[in-house]
């Protein structure tokens, strides 16, 4: 498979990217991976459908993780603006004047956020994947599914967020079951490399932007409110997520509903928060009929 990777330089530092069939003839993707703070590891698993519809694939690690990896705590770095800055120069350094958008859970946010506050020129279409366009509505929906656990897990992470502490035995362990539940892994041996790599976690970018706990964001994201500026939104929208996801079917069906443009959802019924991996082929056929459709 054809495979082209290499960096650009952003702000004195360096971004990682790596395209699937540079020569492809259609509108390439580029795909913005979750966290933040997590790597574009996982989304390799996609990299045939590249060749298969004749397509650039272009995936890139954010400033401050993965082979973009920053040392030390960068409060002016590791935010939203930052990071849209860097999607822009990723856009002007591989002269990407037209475009596909993936963004798939914090990438998602930064999609809206780019969307909305940017309104960038040259975005033929956009996937919400298992994403969120609310802070507020995040942290009720996933305190609901914390309901869901044992007794004992829910009280070990509620006490954790009053003390704001994080690190007891009890809470990390509440934390893997919930991650377990409605996130991912764990992953069984046959899985592909690609998501059991060893991997550089962005983990003072995850900090900086959303703080110490997965259900309350606390750092520079906690005021991420955009339901009420999806309106402006006005390329086609495929909106995907897994119906055991903490990206709930609610928070997909507010996002659906205030959505004006052309738009599609799509629930898997098997899937938690990757459905990318967990229902494959139903992503992989969504996603390639959306792309062709909006071409």
């Amino acid at each position: 498979m054809d495979i082209k990777e290499g960096y650009l330089p952003f702000k004195g530092y360096q971004t990682y990217y790596r395209i699937v069939n540079p020569t492809g003839k259609k509108t390439p993707l580029v795909i913005l991976h979750g966290g933040p703070g997590s790597t574009h590891n996982s989304y390799e698993l996609l990299d045939h459908l590249a060749q298969e519809d004749d397509r650039p694939f272009i995936m890139y690690d954010q400033l401050g993780c993965g082979l973009s990896f920053v040392e030390g705590k960068h409060d002016e770095l590791f935010n939203k603006e930052v990071w849209v800055e860097e999607l822009d120069n990723l856009r002007k350094e591989l002269h990407l004047d037209e475009i596909h958008l993936l963004g798939h859970s914090w990438g998602g946010m930064l999609e809206i956020i780019y969307l909305c506050d940017y309104h960038p020129q040259g975005i033929k279409s956009c996937v919400f994947s298992s994403t969120l366009a609310s802070a507020s509505l995040w942290r009720q929906e996933t305190h609901r599914l914390i309901g869901l656990l044992p007794k004992f897990e829910q009280e070990a992470i509620l006490k954790a967020e009053e003390k704001n502490e994080f690190d007891s035995l009890e809470s990390r362990m509440a934390d893997e079951d919930y991650m377990h539940h409605f996130v991912g892994g764990p992953w069984p041996k046959e899985a592909p490399d690609c998501l059991t790599r060893s991997k550089v976690r962005g983990d003072e970018a995850y900090l900086s932007a959303w703080g110490p706990c997965e259900y309350s964001p606390l750092g520079s994201l906690k005021d991420y409110e955009y339901l009420d500026k999806l309106h402006m939104i006005k390329c086609p929208i495929l909106l995907t997520d897994g119906a055991n996801d903490e990206s709930t079917p609610l928070q997909n069906k507010m996002m659906y509903d205030a959505l004006t443009c052309e738009k599609k959802w799509v629930i898997f019924a098997h899937s938690r928060h990757m459905s990318y991996y967990e229902e494959y082929d139903k992503y992989a056929k969504e996603l390639l009929s959306f792309l062709n459709a909006t071409d």
